[in-house]
């Protein structure tokens, strides 16, 4: 007999997509595992000028991180500013409990007042309907290049 597994891989992540662009942080890490294997493609020690770009790996980390992330940028919430998080390219790509979204994101830095454009791919995992795996594959340097003064 089948096992709940709940919401599909697709309804999963088009809720998330849904949910990053209404910018509620707390909403957001709803869909997460309450533990998560998540990565970003840049080094352990970070940038000082991007400090939302490290490892997480808690439902409660998830929440800080699109907190900081909506903090270090001047936009209005992306559903009010043309979608410069969800991105006007958004593709995703879904194979059983994994799904690939790429899109370009776009965005101001608030530190600086630097606009600017970075391609991003994530790589999600979906099980019994929340995200376990959150893979993060931008142009980070573009980023913090952005929110570094003198940049």
């Amino acid at each position: 007999m089948p096992t709940d597994l709940g919401p599909g891989t697709d309804a999963v992540v088009g809720e998330f997509v849904r949910r990053v662009a209404s910018g509620d942080p707390d909403r957001i890490a709803e869909l997460f595992a309450e533990h998560v294997d998540w990565v970003l493609d840049w080094p352990a020690e970070g940038h000082p000028s991007t400090p939302w770009i490290r490892s997480r790996s808690t439902r409660a980390d998830v929440a800080a991180h699109f907190r900081e992330l909506a903090a270090a940028h001047t936009d209005e919430p992306p559903e009010q500013a043309g979608d410069p998080v969800v991105g006007p390219g958004l593709r995703i790509l879904v194979d059983g409990p994994e799904a690939v979204l790429s899109t370009e994101i776009r965005r101001t830095a608030a530190s600086t007042g630097t606009p600017y454009r970075a391609r991003c791919a994530l790589h999600v995992t979906v099980e019994a309907g929340l995200i376990s795996r959150y893979h993060v594959y931008e142009d980070s340097l573009t980023v913090a290049r952005a929110h570094t003064v003198g940049g």
